[in-house]
């Protein structure tokens, strides 16, 4: 036995884990596997690691490198025309700044690992139950759990204080489920193996030496396999076996678990990968452009250097006899090298230290302008806004392609039992207008006082068929009653609470609790219900579970007079085929009724049910039992076994659930696709139901040239079937390559998810991309969670568009993380969707904010803060490399060390910082109202290389106006008293000024919103200029530093000459007023939509109106939001908006078309199609 355990220890050390071996009560023996302990640790550093590991992951930075190179080449004074001060100063500022940052965090998941890591357990050791902490807790001890704790890590329950082994918990740590006491609550069962279920003494526990083999720890949160072994017999666990570490024991006085899988091992720390780093398109522009700018530099060195050598040889070496070279320089060609990195040192401001902190610090100011966003707070479920990331927020502005679940998302998750259908007749038609409702709400508790008070229903003719106790009507609830997984707690007689895995099921059950079959309470082998006021018990014999395959579940019941029945509800795709012949009138009805209901939106089920006979029974239930024990393939043989039952069924009817539109999506939607954003619905549900969820959102109308279906269930039909969508859309304007010349109409397209996975195919997926990027909408229906993520990188693959998903479950979870940016609606699903997003709030119509506002908003204002930090750096910089050509090439600076120190940490940071946080060009409310403002972004107009390249160009022009104009002007200038202007400092103090003047002007042009954080900032970093630069001049410092402040009272020198302020006027002149010329003649002659809207609102308002809705469109579902385990846990025991009008005058008001131009020539450069919106609601610039 050693022998075996030594290697198994060993195999677990040179390989993947296949199999866990875990022996309950005997640490000795699950020691020798060396499995992980419980400990947790998400912090990525201690106090000895931080500083050399963090310093480590910072210069990984190019940035931070280059600048540590520097440093080192300033250390050496042969090149060295500047003080180390200049370097370090700001990226030691820089570091700090980061660093600091980072142990914030750090310090935080430290605190969060320490609180869970010290969480006390109860674990029975040698007898008897001590207090542990989470941390010491080890693989095959026993842990007690007691009501509201959390469990510590994944067990296998072995007992409970509850009847048969059971034990309810709730997983709102581990999948973001939630109870929520205003709707019908979620909530999850456990059971023990029966051989365990009354090991509930200490005593037995404590000699319980029972050995589990399962699988090796996995990151599947639905899924277990293991074998118990005690006492020569064999158990098999399942998922339903297991307590998962992050759930919490509710309703449970208290419960025994054996510890499988501990701390990184377990289910919940498998799933807390780390997300996949998203960078925004201007931050690999940005690299890219740093990257140019390093190059740039080493050319100016290179230029520098070449003057260098030819000036020493022609010139230099004339002075060789009183000046000659500094050792180690012997010759021209040395010195032409040193003079390279001399040169490389003084204009490495060109790449300035402070843009990346610069970056950091507004995308942080963007974040906190989205938490603190009153208008996307939601106050009925008290959920604010949230930026989960700080580094996407300009991204925002630039979506082209947004792919949304619906159920959740789209919709509230809210279900209402709404129509139904029983014996040819169609119950629950009832109209209603702008106004009210044609007929009354009707009251229940006459009639039943166990009703919900909360329940409405207004067609009172199924009341009545009720009432005269109609048999078929009678049967058709009694099923809605017994045939489902819903668990119920009265806490006080007749206050029923129903906790169902689904909204779907929670309103089935009310429904017929409201129309008297009530559903009261459950034991593994019975249900008690109330029928028309009269109590009756039935067995429960089996509970055939629902799974998205089989997309049905029943029951089998014996009712008290003794007669079997089987209950079925299910998709009526598949239980229609499953009837008896005999129902094939009825089944046309039916399908009639149906058809009309998932033409309303509503999520339908069809329902049967088949008399059994004892044989029959005895027969199955033998087959049923093998299958339910059998070790291999169990979930096959089990649906055999489920296939075989559910044949022969007579139908009893159908139902209706609404699951209601969230408010506000409709009007969401038009806006954002008058912002020239496709909208791509992908969803699990009925295509039907997703057809209508599309008229009802407006994302189709009934005006649409047409709406393609796509159903193919093989490559060939799908192929053809694509082919087909798109000779139409070829003769709208669409060439096969793509380009858009102009489509004549709008079209639409749906495609179900077997047919997807044909048309994710390699050598389908371009003809896929090509024909539903030409349509105006796309929805695709019954897809898996995969799929959303193919369909989302199928875009980012084939087309240059920022992408954005939104979803609210944990199905969507894949393609949230897939998007470039992924958004999580804190609805009824939980907050799974909400864990793996970058931005969270709770309704839909937020993002309509979201992106309009705040994202378009975040893009301008950090292209303004991107193009005037390069403007004012090049500016700055190739001040020197002019001054080169004058100094004979000697690396002499223009400047003071000190102002080249401070220029980009003080005297220029404040008043860009402020302009990128707090900068607009229009209000928010034009934002929303002129959709048309976002496609900027969509194209990049704002920053790109072209603009690079003119603020690079501005700057280098004001360089030359501000070395040339002084040079010219204080070569011949001389003060009052006769002496000569012409010296190093007074250019150097005069150069200076100018610059911050020039710049803090500029600036001031720039900033299109002014706070009064932007005019402290501006003003008084001007200011500060002159305070520093006449401390620096002073007496004072000269007198406590004599060797590094050599020029007292330069300044003040230089500033009392007229001269002086008269270049300064100039050159100031020089540079602003062609940037005036050109900005006025711009807004004048061709001005932008901004430009057009801001003159709006300073001259008129906008009209305000609305738009009436849209009548219902009757289109062409079977939806039950459930998951697979809950009939089994049962049997066994295991559960004891914009203004319409405005949006209308869009397209008579406003244009675009130099903005539709790029658009078209951006779509036949990447040879893609654009929306099929054609010009809708484009913005006009005014004529005033």
């Amino acid at each position: 036995m050693v022998s075996e355990l030594h290697r198994a220890a060993l195999c677990r050390k040179d390989a993947l884990e296949e199999e866990r071996r875990v022996r309950a009560n005997d640490r000795e023996y699950n020691d020798k596997f060396q499995y992980a302990s419980n400990c947790i640790m998400t912090s990525k550093y201690n106090i000895i690691t931080f500083l050399p590991v963090n310093l480590f992951e910072q210069f990984q930075e190019v940035a931070n490198t280059y600048f540590l190179f520097l440093l080192i080449l300033q250390l050496i004074p042969q090149i060295s025309s500047l003080s180390w001060f200049t370097t370090i100063v700001p990226l030691a500022l820089v570091l700090s700044i980061t660093a600091v940052k980072d142990a914030t965090d750090d310090y935080f998941r430290h605190n969060s690992d320490n609180q869970v890591n010290n969480r006390q357990s109860q674990v029975l050791i040698r007898g008897s139950l001590q207090n542990e902490k989470w941390m010491n807790v080890r693989v095959g001890d026993i842990i007690k759990l007691e009501n509201n704790q959390f469990v510590a890590a994944d067990l296998l329950l072995l007992s409970s204080s509850e009847p048969h082994g059971l034990c309810y918990i709730e997983t709102a740590e581990l999948d973001g489920s939630e109870n929520t006491p205003h709707l019908s609550i979620k909530s999850e069962l456990r059971q023990s193996v029966s051989v365990t279920s009354e090991l509930g003494d200490q005593n037995n526990l404590a000699s319980f030496n029972g050995e589990v083999v399962c699988e090796p720890p996995n990151n599947k949160l639905d899924r277990f396999c293991g074998t118990l072994y005690w006492r020569d017999k064999k158990y098999t666990l399942t998922n339903q076996n297991m307590l998962l570490r992050g759930c919490v024991l509710r309703n449970t006085e208290a419960c025994y678990g054996l510890v499988i899988f501990a701390g990184p091992d377990t289910k919940l720390m498998q799933n807390s990968g780390r997300t996949k780093f998203k960078r925004t398109s201007i931050d690999r522009l940005m690299n890219t452009l740093v990257l140019w700018i390093f190059g740039f530099l080493v050319c100016m060195g290179v230029i520098l250097a070449v003057g260098n050598a030819v000036w020493e040889r022609e010139v230099g070496s004339l002075f060789q006899s009183y000046l000659p070279w500094d050792p180690p320089v012997d010759n021209f060609l040395f010195s032409a090298f040193l003079s390279f990195w001399s040169y490389v040192i003084i204009l490495n401001t060109v790449v300035p230290i402070s843009l990346y902190v610069s970056v950091e610090v507004i995308r942080l100011g963007h974040s906190y302008f989205i938490n603190w966003d009153q208008q996307m707070f939601c106050s009925q479920c008290n959920t604010a806004a949230e930026a989960r990331t700080t580094t996407l927020n300009e991204e925002l502005g630039q979506v082209e392609y947004i792919f949304s679940d619906k159920t959740g998302t789209l919709t509230q998750n809210i279900m209402s039992f709404n129509k139904c259908s029983i014996n040819r007749q169609t119950y629950g038609n009832i109209h209603f207008t702008h106004l009210f409702v044609l007929g009354e709400r009707l009251d229940f508790t006459p009639f039943n006082p166990l009703a919900d008070p909360d329940f409405c229903f207004y067609d009172d003719t199924l009341l009545e068929s009720v009432k005269v106790g109609d048999s078929h009507t009678h049967e058709f609830f009694r099923l809605l009653s017994l045939c489902h997984t819903v668990m119920s707690e009265e806490k006080s007689e007749g206050e029923l609470i129903y906790k169902a895995q689904s909204p779907d099921e929670g309103a089935l059950v009310t429904a017929a609790r409201n129309f008297g079959f009530v559903f009261r309470s459950r034991t593994p082998g019975t249900i008690t219900t109330t029928e028309m006021g009269r109590p009756v018990t039935y067995t429960l014999l089996a509970i055939l579970d629902f799974n998205n395959i089989r997309k049905r579940m029943s029951v089998i019941v014996r009712n008290p007079e003794g007669r079997i029945r089987l209950y079925c509800k299910g998709a009526d795709t598949v239980l229609l085929e499953r009837l008896n012949p005999c129902n094939q009138e009825l089944m046309n009805i039916t399908s009639d009724h149906l058809n009309e209901y998932a033409s309303d939106g509503l999520r339908t089920l069809a329902l049967a049910y088949r008399d059994l006979s004892e044989d029959d029974w005895e027969m199955w239930s033998e087959s049923h039992r093998c299958a339910d024990k059998a070790t291999n393939c169990r979930e096959d043989r089990l649906a055999a076994t489920y296939e075989a039952i559910e044949q022969d069924m007579m139908l009893l009817g159908a139902t209706a659930i609404e699951d209601k539109l969230q408010e506000g999506v409709p009007e969401t939607i038009a806006v954002l696709s008058l912002a020239n954003i496709k909208i791509w619905v992908l969803t699990g549900d009925k295509q039907e139901t997703a057809v209508n969820i599309g008229y009802s959102c407006k994302m189709l109308t009934d005006d649409m040239t047409e709406v393609f279906i796509i159903s193919g269930h093989t490559v060939q039909s799908v192929r053809q079937e694509l082919r087909s969508v798109h000779l139409p859309l070829q003769l709208s304007g669409v060439s096969n390559y793509g380009a858009v010349a102009h489509i004549s109409g709008e079209f639409a397209i749906v495609i179900n998810g077997h047919s997807l996975a044909h048309a994710l195919e390699a050598d389908m997926e371009t003809e896929f991309v090509l024909t539903a990027c030409a349509c105006k909408a796309v929805i695709c229906c019954r897809v898996t969670p995969l799929q959303k993520a193919q369909v989302v990188e199928l875009i980012k693959k084939h087309k240059k568009a920022v992408t954005l998903a939104i979803g609210d479950g944990a199905n969507d979870v894949s393609m949230i993380k897939s998007a470039h940016i992924g958004v999580g609606i804190s609805g009824q699903e939980g907050i799974q969707a909400v864990l793996a997003s970058d931005y969270s709030f709770s309704q839909f119509r937020f993002l309509q904010r979201l992106l309009l506002v705040h994202g378009r908003w975040s893009y301008l204002r950090m292209c303004r803060f991107l193009c005037y930090f390069f403007y004012k750096n090049f500016a700055f910089t190739m001040v020197h490399f002019w001054f080169g050509f004058f100094c004979g090439f000697s690396a002499q600076t223009v400047y003071d060390q000190y102002f080249i120190t401070l220029y980009n940490i003080v005297y220029t940071s404040l008043p860009v910082l402020a302009m990128g946080i707090f900068d607009q060009d229009v209000p928010d409310q034009r934002s929303l109202e002129y959709p048309k403002l976002y496609e900027p972004g969509q194209l990049n107009l704002l920053f790109n290389k072209r603009e690079f390249f003119i603020c690079i160009a501005q700057g280098i022009y004001t360089s030359v106006v501000l070395f040339f104009v002084p040079c010219a002007v204080l070569s011949d200038a001389t003060q009052s008293t006769g002496v000569p202007l012409a010296d190093y400092q007074t250019f150097a103090v005069t150069t200076a000024t100018a610059l911050v003047i020039v710049v803090s002007v500029q600036i001031a042009l720039d900033t299109g919103f002014w706070t009064v954080i932007n005019h402290v900032f501006v003003w008084g970093s001007l200011g500060c200029y002159f305070a520093i630069m006449i401390a620096l001049h002073s007496q004072t410092l000269f007198r406590i530093f004599p060797n590094q402040f050599h020029f007292v009272g330069s300044a003040q020198s230089t500033l009392l000459q007229p001269v002086v302020w008269l270049t300064i006027a100039l050159a100031t002149a020089i540079c602003i007023v062609p940037v005036l010329a050109f900005r006025f003649l711009k807004v004048d002659l061709k001005p932008q939509l901004s430009d057009t809207v801001r003159k709006v609102t300073q001259t008129q308002c906008l009209l305000d109106g609305r738009l009436g809705a849209r009548g219902g469109s009757r289109r062409s579902g079977y939806a039950f939001a459930h998951q697979e385990g809950f009939g089994e846990l049962i049997t066994s025991g295991k559960n004891m908006r914009l203004s319409s009008l405005a949006l209308a005058n869009f397209a008579s008001r406003h244009s675009s078309n130099w903005i539709d131009t790029l658009r078209r020539k951006k779509h036949n450069h990447t040879h893609t199609p654009p929306n099929a919106s054609g010009d809708l609601g484009a913005p006009q610039p005014y004529k005033l």
